[in-house]
Formats: C-alpha cells, sequence, structure tokens
C-alpha cells in the first residue's frame, strides 16, 4: 500500500462516522418520506400502507387550499426577508458611521432578538398581542387613541402578528452579514464620491448598495429559505394556525395535515412538493450576480479626477 492510498484510506475512516450520520439522519428520512408520498399512509394504517402512485399529487394540485397556502408562504416570506434586509441594512450603516458611540452596546443589544429561542420570543410575542392586557394594544389605546385590534382573533391581524415577530426575530442576521459586509469596502470610495460632490444618497446606491450585493445574495438565499421552512412562529403566535386554520402557511399545515387530519401520505407529498419549491427558489435568487458593479463605480477606479460633481 502506497502513500497516497494510506492517506485516502485515513479519510475514508474519518469521513465514514459523518457520511453515516447524514445517511441517517437526512438522505433516509428523505427518501422514506418521498415514499410515503406515493402511498395511502396514515396514522390508522402506518403498519399497512401500500403505493398507490401519483394519486395525491393530483388531489394536492386540484385543492383550493394548497394554492391559498402557496400565495400565503410567498407573502410571509417576501415581507419578512424584505423587511429583514431592509431594516438589518439600515441599522448596519447607522452603526458603521463614525460618530456613533457605544458601537459595541448597540450591537449586543440589537442581537438579542436572534440570540434568543424561537419559542420563547414566538409565545412573548403572543402575549404582547392579547387583545385585553398585552402590551401592542395598550400602547394603541394610550398613545395613538385607537380602539384595540384584535391581534389572535382576526386571519389577516393574527397573519399580520406573525409577520411583526418573525421581522423582530430575523432582521439581526442581516444586520451582522451587512456589517461585515461595510467594513470590507474601501474607505478611499467614499473619500473621492465626497471629493466629486456626491450625496449620501447616491453614495449608498452607488457604492454601499452593489459593494455589498455580493454579500448579501448568500444571506438573503438563507433567510428565504428559513423563513420559508419557519413553523415555530406562525405556529405559537396563532396558536397553531387559529383562527380557523387561516393563517397556516404550507410548513405549518404539513404538520397540520399529518399529525391533526391524519393525512400522512398527502402531508409528505405536500412536503415533497415544499422541497422542489424552495430547491428552485434557491436556484432563482442564486442567478443573481453578485459581481456587477455600477457605471460609477468603474468611473471612480478609472479616471476619478475627471468626474464632475455635475453629473451628482
Amino acid at each position: 500500500m502506497n502513500e497516497k492510498t494510506k492517506i485516502r484510506l485515513f479519510l475514508a475512516i474519518l469521513l465514514t462516522p459523518a457520511l453515516l450520520a447524514a445517511i441517517a439522519l437526512v438522505a433516509f428520512p428523505f427518501l422514506f418520506n418521498v415514499i410515503l408520498a406515493f402511498s395511502n399512509a396514515n396514522l390508522e394504517n402506518l403498519h399497512d400502507w401500500r403505493l398507490i402512485g401519483f394519486t395525491h399529487f393530483v388531489s394536492l394540485f386540484q385543492e383550493e387550499l394548497f394554492w391559498s397556502l402557496v400565495l400565503k408562504t410567498l407573502l410571509w416570506t417576501v415581507l419578512s426577508v424584505g423587511f429583514h434586509v431592509a431594516i438589518g441594512v439600515f441599522l448596519a450603516v447607522v452603526l458603521h458611521q463614525n460618530f456613533i458611540r457605544g458601537k459595541a452596546w448597540w450591537r449586543m443589544l440589537l442581537i438579542l432578538p436572534w440570540a434568543l429561542p424561537q419559542y420563547i420570543a414566538a409565545l412573548t410575542w403572543r402575549g404582547l398581542f392579547n387583545y385585553e392586557s398585552g402590551a401592542v394594544n395598550l400602547l394603541i389605546t394610550k398613545y395613538l387613541h385607537l380602539p384595540p385590534v384584535e391581534w389572535l382573533t382576526s386571519p389577516f391581524e393574527a397573519f399580520a402578528a406573525g409577520i411583526i415577530t418573525n421581522v423582530w426575530l430575523g432582521f439581526p442576521f442581516m444586520m451582522v452579514v451587512a456589517l461585515a459586509g461595510l467594513q470590507s469596502i474601501p474607505g478611499d470610495l467614499y473619500e473621492a464620491a465626497e471629493v466629486d460632490g456626491a450625496s449620501k444618497w447616491f453614495q449608498f446606491w452607488n457604492i454601499t448598495a452593489p459593494l455589498l450585493r455580493p454579500v448579501m445574495i448568500p444571506a438573503i438565499v438563507l433567510g428565504a429559505i428559513w423563513t420559508f421552512n419557519n413553523i415555530n412562529v406562525i405556529w405559537l403566535v396563532s396558536n397553531g394556525g387559529q383562527p380557523g386554520d387561516s393563517t397556516h402557511t404550507l410548513v405549518s399545515y404539513v404538520y397540520q395535515a399529518a399529525f391533526g387530519l391524519q393525512r400522512v401520505g398527502w402531508a409528505a407529498a405536500l412536503s415533497v412538493v415544499i422541497f422542489a419549491i424552495l430547491l428552485i427558489l434557491a436556484q432563482v435568487l442564486a442567478q443573481a450576480n453578485p459581481h456587477q458593479r455600477s457605471g460609477f463605480l468603474t468611473g471612480v477606479r478609472q479616471k476619478p479626477a475627471k468626474t464632475s460633481a455635475r453629473k451628482f
């Protein structure tokens, strides 16, 4: 046995436990779920189910409920991730300014929502949205002089409460990523822009935003997948999709269908569809070109001395 073969054998021995763990925890459950999607399995015949083909998939796409869940899930994901990015980048830009004092304390304070366990935060926000004694309604009635909102008993308000909670939980991640990206942007680009008379707004859209893009796109892809798959917030804040199962997303309804309605095969088929949607979504988001730069950046690097302030 030569040296290369010994090294390969040694590496294979080291990788074997991780490979076996991945097969046991990921590959086997995934394949078993795919098989269940083509079966008539439910909680009553878990030991004697049989394959029935594409019946569940046909039924799934014919149900109006499925398309309603798709729409709500996309709305849930787009609004949550949109606010995550907007708030996170805004706070990162503010904290990156030189005039801010106590940056370490501000960062520690703003990262707390991300550090808290989701179920604790979700249950806390559920209490804050209580109609009679919740802090949200108390603030609305006392300072805005408006009637209290039925956050947890009306479909639209309950769904909005879940989004608000998820936004509060998710913006620190985007803020941390954006802060790391801001620290890698050369300061001479801003100095050149200031010499040419560029406003702060122009500097953000033509320097900060393009150079943050390669950092933020992977974070947005991860955030979209995490939000799409998030069951804790919507389930705990709305108390299991209440009122009347009107606040469910695709992922939360999979749990409801499997263990509440005992439609195991149908729920497995829905989870396969969710996997396909997420795979397509990740591919679409990843196709965005992170290396695109604005013409202003090219101009600053190639001929800063000839750039006129009139252009701004």
